[in-house]
């Protein structure tokens, strides 16, 4: 099998399809994570869930885990093929300021709540990373290559260190995915999964270890992740094309938004 962008036919799935996909998926995801959750919430009995609501929203956030794997495999093509990588990461900027306060109150209830920033933050810091990797590699100089292999654990700390979005994790998987495009689907299929599993779970340990939480129960934790492994059952169809798609401002306004909206659903509901 060739490269994922390369397949020679026009049938299978374009782009539009993909990020569609991936844009119901994470709607779905963060339904659950919003709505549902805090309705759980609402009926907990000594402090535990209701054991028949919880495998429906284990359910539900698993459907979500495919749309960032979605999300990184299009990021990454989308770095590759734009006409100006200073307005991508400008748009990407713009977006992640711009939805930080519908991020915060979807997830928190508050209007700024630094334990953790939107995913537009995530993919900056994603492209940013292939940006000056990519620059650099113009320059064949010891400084020039210590820049490069430094730049991914610089963007990886910054992710952590912010609280992006699934953390240093994203920045890793939108590097991978990038870095194996040209590969053979597999090798990009077992990249994404490595980042996935070690990187949640690196993440896990950072944070939670030695909190009531060991490294055996963190691990299996992180393997939730690896639903999102899904993705690639649509990934590997994909024919290279981009497909008839809403205009740009849809897809990036849309993330903003329909927080905005679940925020105010579960408002009017009680649930929050």
């Amino acid at each position: 099998m060739t490269g994922l962008q390369k397949t020679e036919h026009r049938y299978g799935l374009t782009g539009a399809v993909l990020k569609n996909t991936a844009y119901v998926t994470m709607l779905i995801d963060h339904f659950f994570a919003v709505v549902f959750l805090n309705y759980m919430r609402l009926y907990t009995v000594d402090g535990r869930w209701d054991p028949r609501l919880e495998p429906v929203y284990r359910a539900g956030r698993a459907v979500g885990r495919v749309s960032f794997v979605l999300f990184a495999f299009l990021i990454a093509e989308g770095f590759f093929y734009t006409r100006s990588r200073v307005w991508f990461l400008l748009r990407l900027l713009l977006f992640a300021l711009l939805s930080e306060i519908p991020f915060d109150l979807a997830l928190s209830g508050t209007a700024f709540d630094w334990s953790g920033q939107n995913i537009y933050w995530t993919l900056f810091l994603g492209v940013l990373v292939l940006s000056i990797w990519d620059y650099l590699s113009h320059y064949g100089s010891i400084l020039a290559t210590v820049g490069r292999w430094a730049i991914l654990p610089a963007g990886c700390l910054a992710a952590f260190l912010l609280c992006t979005d699934y953390r240093f994790m994203g920045v890793l998987l939108i590097f991978a995915m990038y870095q194996t495009r040209e590969k053979e689907g597999g090798v990009q299929f077992m990249a994404a999964g490595l980042v996935m599993l070690f990187g949640t779970w690196g993440s896990y340990l950072v944070r939670y270890l030695g909190n009531g939480y060991t490294a055996e129960g963190l691990f299996w934790s992180s393997l939730r992740e690896m639903y999102g492994l899904l993705a690639f059952a649509l990934i590997f169809l994909y024919n290279g094309e981009k497909g008839r798609q809403f205009p740009k401002p849809f897809y990036y306004g849309f993330y903003p938004v329909h927080l905005l909206i679940l925020y105010g659903v579960a408002r009017l509901t009680g649930v929050m």
